[in-house]
């Protein structure tokens, strides 16, 4: 079980975060990047760290509590299809948790190196992470109250507004659109 709050004495400023938008932002690989952290979520505050996961169009990641209509949802209270599975850009959690053992509480199933900005990654692009195969939707990925109680008041605002929102840094959705098995150090490939 993780602690869900990184310490106060490691959260971000806005100016510290701004500052650190031009590096992350550059080093990010356009069109071959990596996976380098995956995160179920079996219920509400529980994180699991598998190396290997499998992904499907039925499940999203099996086990996780997606499919029980957490965040968006149908009529019939399950998960939207268009938001199986959410990512962020591995250099963006970074800035603003620091080491990876504070990066799954964000929240996110996929920490990826890999620009996912709408100029390189916009909605319907295709992509592929190990033998799956996924689309970017349309859906709105925003930090919440939880990212606030998490990261502080100033990464929420880092992610959702100004700069941060038109680069979705608080990152995508994507939808699986061919069954398959993901692990951590796969190559994530646009299609």
């Amino acid at each position: 079980m993780f602690d869900l709050a990184i310490p106060e004495t490691e959260v971000q400023t806005l100016d510290q975060l701004m500052a650190k938008l031009p590096g992350f932002l550059a080093k990010a690989p356009k069109d071959a990047g990596t996976l380098d952290m995956i995160v179920m979520r079996p219920a509400e505050g529980e994180r699991v760290l598998p190396a290997s996961f499998e992904v499907s169009a039925e499940k999203g990641v099996n086990g996780d509590h997606w499919k029980g209509g957490s965040g968006y949802a149908l009529d019939d209270g399950s998960g939207d299809p268009d938001a199986q599975i959410c990512m962020m850009m591995s250099g963006c959690i970074e800035a603003i948790a620091g080491p990876r053992e504070n990066w799954a509480p964000a929240g996110d199933n996929f920490f990826l190196d890999m620009d996912l900005t709408p100029a390189n990654m916009p909605p319907g692009t295709r992509f592929a992470i190990g033998s799956a195969e996924f689309v970017v939707t349309e859906l709105p990925h925003n930090g919440c109250q939880k990212f606030i109680d998490r990261y502080g008041r100033d990464a929420c605002l880092f992610v959702n507004t100004g700069k941060g929102k038109e680069l979705r840094l608080r990152g995508i959705y994507a939808r699986v659109t061919k069954d398959g098995t993901v692990s951590v150090g796969d190559s994530v490939r646009k299609l």
